[in-house]
């Protein structure tokens, strides 16, 4: 028999909210292993005891930006409108079916005016992955980092072309010592003390979001954005840091500097990294073997000029430090430059009438030579880790981890874009977008062990 049920929706029913949120609902498995209490004492300083209106509580607040960032909620207006309509997420915010949900300007008066400049969403983070190592998710033996870009709230066409000085790296210093010890070695007198003059670029500056950067990569989108460079652990893919940096900025810039600092605040004893190809530079070869920690990264094969034989072809003898070409012929020490290298060249009169010639060189003089840097031991250290048995299976756990964690950030927590614009505020979605992906993880397998 055919029946409506067209005004049932102006019934009054007697139900209690707990029993509208299922079971098995993601909020339930939080809200059971996940202790937010410790929220209070880190926003402490930043409200007032004794003075002005009563706040809304400042957990009832970050749980808020977490149901947004674990269902990929983008927008704060969106998100106080998913809550008011959500049994679920009523249930979790600790309010009734007829409570107000608190405004959405809420949210971002206290990002904007209350937390901004503060470590507040850092020691948020931290906090989760302290809770994941009390319960044995963290290693901290063997680490993962990589980058990701994600689109700046910027458009690409509207810029300001600006000459900006060129950083110098944190490295500089050892460096300039190694090439003074390495032409003392050499028997070569120290270089000239060069006058200092600043390095510029000429860089495209976005006028609608200008800490972003443009990046232009081979395989990858043209335009403003920036870069999450991100760590996780092996044992259980648990994000245990996160740093945010404009898009024109190189990966290995600020890798070995966020690797201490893990080392510092989580006490891990790291044996071993996983990295991609755009980390292989000899200071972060050398950062890793200086630090006793076994360093697998990525190789990418340059190619050489249209016609002559590669550099792998010629052969290091590290004993009578030389060169041999495929030819027999010996390149020996000339000097080492100001930015590390040495250079070993041929005998020209033996080149002359190598039946290689061709193949091996184009100079005038017929003179071969190759550069090797004065670290380059350090880098070949790290290639052969590669190239080990542990190295391969390390290697292999990265698109099982670092990826795996990018994938699902992007896919279903809004790290795709950036919502706001300003390296900080981008750092905020990114530490808040990598919590919710932990605390997800985290209550998932403590449910699991029941």
């Amino acid at each position: 028999m055919l029946q409506s049920h067209n005004n049932k929706q102006n019934e009054y029913e007697f139900i209690c909210i707990e029993e509208l949120v299922p079971e098995d609902h993601q909020l339930r498995k939080v809200e059971k292993y996940i202790d937010f209490s410790f929220i209070l004492d880190i926003v402490r300083p930043f409200y007032c005891e004794d003075n002005g209106r009563p706040s809304i509580d400042p957990i009832v607040l970050f749980k808020m930006m977490l149901i947004g960032y674990l269902y990929g909620i983008r927008s704060e207006r969106q998100l106080e409108k998913e809550i008011k309509v959500n049994v679920a997420y009523r249930w979790f915010l600790g309010l009734g079916l007829k409570d107000p949900v608190p405004h959405h300007s809420t949210i971002s008066w206290n990002r904007r005016k209350r937390f901004k400049g503060t470590p507040v969403f850092q020691d948020v983070f931290d906090q989760i992955v302290l809770l994941a190592q009390s319960h044995r998710m963290v290693g901290g033996r063997a680490l993962m980092t990589d980058s990701t870009h994600l689109k700046a709230n910027a458009n690409k066409r509207k810029f300001e072309k600006e000459t900006v000085e060129v950083e110098t790296r944190t490295y500089i210093e050892e460096l300039d010592k190694a090439i003074e010890e390495d032409r003392k070695n050499h028997g070569k007198s120290p270089l000239k003390r060069k006058e200092e003059v600043s390095e510029t670029k000429e860089i495209k500056v976005s006028t609608t979001d200008s800490e972003s950067g443009y990046m232009y990569r081979e395989g990858k989108p043209e335009g403003f954005f920036y870069l999450d460079h991100r760590t996780t652990d092996l044992k259980f893919n648990i994000i245990t840091d996160v740093h945010v940096t404009a898009g024109n900025v190189h990966d290995s810039v600020p890798y070995l500097e966020r690797l201490d600092r893990q080392r510092e605040r989580f006490g891990f004893n790291v044996e071993a990294v996983a990295l991609d190809s755009g980390y292989l530079t000899t200071p972060i070869c050398k950062g890793l073997v200086d630090r006793n920690v076994f360093g697998v990264i990525g190789h990418r094969r340059f190619k050489s000029s249209k016609g002559l034989m590669p550099k792998w072809k010629y052969k290091y003898d590290k004993e009578t430090d030389t060169y041999r070409c495929p030819n027999g012929e010996v390149l020996k020490y000339s000097t080492t430059d100001r930015d590390g290298y040495r250079h070993y060249k041929s005998n020209p009169e033996s080149c002359s009438t190598c039946p290689l010639l061709s193949q091996c060189t184009k100079s005038k003089n017929h003179q071969k030579v190759i550069t090797r840097h004065v670290w380059e031991d350090y880098k070949e250290q790290i290639r052969e880790n590669r190239l080990s048995k542990s190295g391969k299976m390390l290697y292999k756990k990265r698109k099982e981890t670092i990826e795996r964690s990018f994938a699902d950030g992007k896919e279903l927590h809004g790290l795709r874009y950036c919502r706001l614009r300003g390296r900080e505020n981008v750092q905020e979605q990114a530490l808040m977008t990598a919590t919710a992906q932990n605390i997800k993880k985290i209550a998932n397998h403590l449910a699991k062990l029941g």
